[in-house]
């Protein structure tokens, strides 16, 4: 990447629109709650007098009702996407005189610092345990609607960077960020329902779904409305076909490489886990226990609840196992592969230049390093010269015996002490068998973020080493 300096020359027309089209969204959306009739939010106080907010009441729809409890200037819903709507506009013509905002320089420095993969990891962890925990107020539409706001601004005072806008722009990785969108929003959505059929379970109700059990007929319903989505989609393809040059590159080459040379984005997620295991592991097994723990979901499966509608107070252990593993161990990975590596497969920040020279000292040792050269402070054990093969597969399994151990106790040890403990209703209703499955799919799945940990903090490279009998964990 480089410094080009027509670089806000360049991208102040596509920044200007950007701002228009948000500004017209939020216009719209006052436009559909003035219609829907507008909501008081809270009350702006005459003179000197203190802020009331209105009390808020749940209706079971996800809605809200409000009673106004303070006098003063009453701020709607509809006042405030205006206003929005409004600084957008103004953003708009700064934009396309090459004067938008941006972030300041510091912040871009503060988020460089932070998008250290076990900073990225850890907190995304901790946001998305947010997230869940408080969904009764981040389901609510007028803060998902700020939330994409914000998280549009953010966007476009983003790609005022040149290399952050680098990264972005890139034909291979606009449908990234468009589908980084899109999943934010489809899950909110699926959140949204699911509070609403929690609330109204609770107070005794049906979910929405089973009121709303119409049925529909293939036609011409259907067939309408999948044609019509047909030809949109035809349309916005042919638009996004003259509008982004196709992700073509120079003719391959044996004797030149792109750095970095990455997989496409669904390969990703693959590609990194290859950082932290032998490939065989990450390409074959780990991919094939994936497979056969979703094959296995509906003998495991004994709830339920949950079926035909939406709900997460139901199936909560589900839900966060899937959002854990989908989100966590797979969205994120796509991230960092896609964002955050750059040359040599280093870790860059989102505004970090991309120095092909950049080079990092590491020095990745196994478990059995640690343990016999580090704590020990003796060499490796290893067979006398001359051994025969029984003898030296005795000397490395001995040599590998720390990391044996641990993977045993983690892999054995660690189910039975979980039926026990947090797992025991589990364990009942699902017996031996069952449990014993889920529970190892379980710990096979948490040994990936395991094992990255252990790479970023110590430089551990294998629990388990054997490279004579290419077997390494």
């Amino acid at each position: 990447m480089h410094s080009d300096p027509n670089f806000l020359v360049n991208i102040a027309r596509p920044l200007g629109f950007f701002y228009l089209i948000l500004c017209a969204l939020n216009w719209g959306a006052a436009l559909l709650l003035w219609r829907r009739g507008a909501q008081t939010l809270f009350h702006l106080p005459f003179g000197g007098g203190r802020l009331a907010p209105s009390t808020v009441q749940g209706d079971g729809h996800g809605g809200v009702a409000l009673e106004h409890s303070a006098p003063g200037i009453p701020v709607t819903d509809v006042v405030l996407w205006i206003v929005v709507g409004a600084a957008f506009f103004v953003c708009a013509p700064l934009a396309m005189i090459q004067s938008p905002p941006m972030l300041p320089h510091a912040f871009k420095e503060t988020i460089n610092e932070l998008s250290g993969p076990v900073t990225l990891t850890l907190g995304s962890l901790f946001f998305f345990a947010i997230l869940f925990v408080f969904r009764g107020f981040f389901s609510k539409p007028i803060v998902g609607w700020a939330g994409l706001n914000l998280a549009m601004l953010g966007m476009g005072m983003a790609v005022t960077d040149a290399n952050f806008k680098e990264i972005v722009a890139k034909p291979d990785n606009v449908p990234i960020v468009g589908l980084i969108f899109l999943l934010g929003f489809f899950t909110w959505l699926a959140t949204h329902k699911a509070v609403i059929n929690d609330n109204r379970i609770r107070q005794g109700l049906p979910p929405v779904e089973k009121d709303d059990s119409e049925k529909v007929l293939v036609w011409p319903d259907l067939v309408y409305t999948e044609l019509i989505c047909m030809i949109a989609l035809t349309a916005f393809l042919l638009v996004w076909a003259i509008a982004l040059q196709a992700p073509l590159e120079e003719p391959s080459s044996s004797v030149k490489t792109p750095n970095p040379s990455k997989a496409p984005w669904y390969f990703l997620g693959l590609q990194e886990m290859l950082v932290y295991y032998d490939p065989w592991m990450a390409g074959v097994v780990l991919p094939s226990v994936v497979l056969l723990g979703l094959m296995a979901i509906p003998y495991l499966d004994f709830n339920r609840k949950g079926s035909g509608y939406y709900t997460i107070e139901e199936r909560k252990f589900a839900y966060l196992i899937f959002q854990f593993g989908f989100l966590e161990l797979w969205v994120i990975l796509i991230i960092l592969g896609t964002f955050l590596r750059g040359p040599n497969w280093n870790f860059f920040g989102p505004f970090e230049t991309w120095d092909a020279h950049k080079v990092l000292a590491q020095n990745n040792i196994n478990l059995s390093e640690f343990f016999w050269i580090k704590g020990l402070n003796e060499a490796l054990p290893k067979a006398p010269t001359g051994s025969s093969s029984l003898t030296e597969f005795g000397y490395i399994l001995y040599r590998e015996a720390p990391g044996i151990i641990l993977v045993a106790i983690y892999f054995i040890l660690l189910p039975p002490i979980m039926a026990a403990t947090i797992f025991r209703k589990f364990f009942v209703k699902m017996g031996f068998i069952r449990y014993m499955l889920m529970s190892n799919l379980l710990l096979m799945m948490f040994s990936l973020p395991l094992k990255m940990v252990a790479r970023w903090t110590w430089n551990l490279k294998y629990f388990i080493s054997i490279p004579e009998y290419f077997l390494n964990f």
